[in-house]
């Protein structure tokens, strides 16, 4: 089976590799990654349904997959937290997320035999109260980059955050839901 990953994201394709042969990785290009809806759930779905309009239906590929992954502000929940814009943007997400617990939010799309689905997860990860020192590695390693509130579970920061609830695939990128799909497709 021919799959399409249109996602840059390198965890995206770790988490996709053992489950499938033929597997091509390619980002889109330029989509509208903004929203109107009011809460954090609503964007980071709509923003997926974009990825989706943005692929088609029309492809060379046996299945596509589309992703987006967006962070709760701890403090409001109306407010996403995306992925940062430079080192300074980071460490100031990383220190709001420093001793908290904070949601994770995933949506997911999968185009299989001309038919898009879509999935929705979330997740709760808490953060260890970082030190001065931890933020600064964690900011100088660029381990944040391209990441949704500017980490990597899966990377450095697992050290320092743990998983509360729900499931570690929709933290680092591909709803839950949508992997057990996929397993069940592959295997």
């Amino acid at each position: 089976m021919r799959v399409w990953l249109a996602s840059g994201s390198q965890r995206r394709s770790e988490m996709l590799k053992p489950l499938c042969q033929d597997l091509y990785c390619k980002g889109l290009d330029s989509v509208d990654e903004t929203s109107n809806a009011e809460n954090v759930s609503e964007q980071v779905m709509e923003i997926c349904r974009k990825k989706a309009g943005s692929v088609g239906k029309n492809v060379n590929f046996d299945l596509v997959v589309v992703s987006d992954t967006m962070l709760q502000d701890p403090d409001l929940d109306s407010k996403a937290i995306g992925k940062p814009k430079d080192a300074i943007d980071a460490a100031s997400m990383l220190h709001r997320l420093s001793g908290r617990r904070h949601r994770v939010w995933t949506a997911t799309g999968i185009l299989f035999q001309n038919e898009w689905k879509f999935y929705l997860n979330q997740s709760i990860v808490e953060f260890e109260d970082l030190s001065d020192e931890v933020l600064v590695d964690l900011v100088l390693n660029n381990s944040w980059v391209g990441k949704a509130g500017g980490y990597d579970l899966a990377g450095e920061m697992g050290r320092y955050a743990k998983l509360v609830d729900g499931d570690e695939s929709t933290v680092l990128g591909i709803a839950e839901d949508a992997m057990v799909i996929m397993q069940g497709l592959f295997g």
